[in-house]
């Protein structure tokens, strides 16, 4: 699949090296750290947040499962496990979906966004923590367009 006239691969620099192993690094631990923080300060497991975060911000508190499993970064599997441990704790809800039978929509239930502010503190604190602390004095904003931009499919820049 390489181009012919494409010029040849240069090796990456010091620099090049140092920022994808941290990457790498940062991708690894940092959704770990943050998870165990907040199990630690007997809140939400990082999975269960995100889940009830992107509930909280859907239209009627409620999104299709795949969507959903996007969204949190998770298989449909993953996501599905997910939602039967917050359903058996009335944090959430399925209910099929009115487009087609086919498919499960997640509904955030009222004692679901009720732990889920419960657990934003802790949340916002591993963030700042672990992870902001480390960006003073950077353009955050510059810093979240090549966020976005990285590892999209069919962007160069």
């Amino acid at each position: 699949m390489s181009d012919p006239s494409a010029e040849p691969l240069q090796p990456l620099t010091p620099d090049e090296e140092a920022l994808v192993r941290a990457l790498g690094h940062v991708m690894y631990v940092l959704p770990r750290t943050i998870d165990a923080d907040m199990v630690n300060d007997r809140q939400l497991p990082l999975t269960e947040y995100s889940a009830l975060m992107n509930l909280s911000e859907a239209p009627g508190r409620r999104m299709r499962m795949n969507e959903l499993a996007s969204a949190c970064h998770l298989s449909l599997s993953g996501m599905t496990r997910t939602i039967i441990r917050l359903e058996t704790q009335g944090l959430v809800k399925r209910e099929r979906c009115e487009e087609d039978a086919r498919g499960w929509n997640a509904v955030l239930t009222d004692a679901g966004f009720a732990r889920l502010e419960e657990s934003w503190p802790s949340h916002l604190a591993a963030v700042r923590r672990r992870f902001l602390q480390h960006f003073e004095g950077f353009d955050l904003a510059q810093l979240a367009r090549a966020f976005r931009g990285a590892g999209t499919p069919g962007t160069t820049d």
